[in-house]
């Protein structure tokens, strides 16, 4: 009982942290007309205040002590920051100006991309149907080319941007809540040397329209770490394949968001791109989920064989030297001497 609920927590808080990021282009247009760069920095401060109430109240410290006495790991935190610093920014931007659709896309393909780059960088071997999927992928991103008449940068940008994130977190290897507190430092003083910056020329929007404004800027640190404690407690409660499904809820809803709540076009080459991508997608679940059921079936397997081993070893009656026929102790082995 415990385990299974356990599982649904897991799925809950799996749903919760995934439909947040799907709705969270419903926020950004909020804080206008502070600028995305604006928004970015606020952002990055307002993370770095609620993450350390939150590892303060979980008095969760010990990692810093290690992470400072490790060069690679702190220069890894630096461009972990960095490149997720182009990620919000540009995510941040294109909602605003109108390209949410574009943006969804950029998610939908980050998988994709995932895999490509676990074959550049790290040499990794593809099945069959991972190659299939990569290459529609590939084909999808040409078709969307050619109907916008240039690359989808902005989609290309953030799939790159989080799976190469992803890549450098993996080689970090600490927990979500200490990762983003860590990346937040590194932004922290840029960041805030920016606003300072602004608020010297005048042009600064925190405190210049009215107090619900100012508010909501400084919610981008709840918006920005409660989605990913969400997922921590999912990622501890749930089987990887279960999240790898649900992490297709985000860029669903900011599609949907794009077409039903923005009215953003789509073209019938946009549509086709689209179902290439869906279709990629299509066959990289199936073969994981394939992959997975095959997996835990071998360990399943081995695991009936190895109790039926035990279970044959202790029903065996073993026989002492020069006893044969007499039944010994069950379970022991025959001892010199006896």
């Amino acid at each position: 009982m415990k385990t299974e609920n356990e599982g649904r927590a897991g799925l809950l808080y799996g749903i919760g942290a995934y439909g947040m990021w799907g709705l969270v282009p419903l926020f950004w247009p909020l804080l206008k007309p502070a600028g995305a760069i604006e928004i970015l920095a606020h952002r990055m401060v307002w993370s770095l205040a609620f993450v350390g109430l939150a590892l303060l109240a979980l008095r969760r410290w010990g990692w810093i002590r290690e992470l400072a006495r490790s060069p690679r790991k702190l220069g890894l935190i630096t461009l972990a920051a960095t490149v997720i610093t182009v990620n919000w920014g540009l995510y941040i931007w294109s909602v605003n100006t109108g390209h949410v659709v574009e943006a969804s896309l950029g998610y939908f393909i980050n998988p994709l991309v995932t895999i490509a780059l676990g074959v550049l960088v790290l040499q990794e071997r593809l099945r069959p149907a991972q190659w299939a999927a990569v290459g529609i992928g590939f084909a999808a991103v040409l078709v969307l080319a050619i109907g916008y008449g240039q690359p989808p940068w902005i989609s290309l940008v953030l799939a790159f941007s989080f799976a190469l994130y992803g890549l450098v977190k993996k080689k970090v290897n600490i927990g979500g809540l200490e990762s983003l507190a860590a990346e937040t430092a590194v932004q922290f003083l840029p960041a805030l040397a920016y606003l300072v910056w602004l608020g010297s020329r005048g042009t600064l929007a925190f405190g210049a329209h009215g107090a619900g404004h100012t508010a909501l800027l400084a919610a981008t640190g709840l918006v920005t770490a409660v989605p990913l404690v969400c997922f921590g407690a999912a990622a501890i409660r749930v089987p990887l394949s279960t999240l790898g499904l649900l992490q297709y809820l985000a860029p669903t809803f900011q599609f949907l968001l794009g077409i039903l709540y923005f009215h953003e076009a789509m073209p019938p080459e946009r549509w086709a791109g689209f179902s290439l991508v869906w279709l990629a997608l299509t066959i990289l679940t199936w073969d994981a989920l394939r992959t997975n059921r095959r997996s835990r079936a071998a360990i399943a397997a081995a695991a009936a064989g190895a109790a039926e081993a035990r279970g044959t070893a202790e029903t065996e009656t073993p026989e002492a030297p020069g006893t044969a026929g007499t039944p010994g102790p069950v379970g022991t082995a025959p001892t010199a001497g006896r």
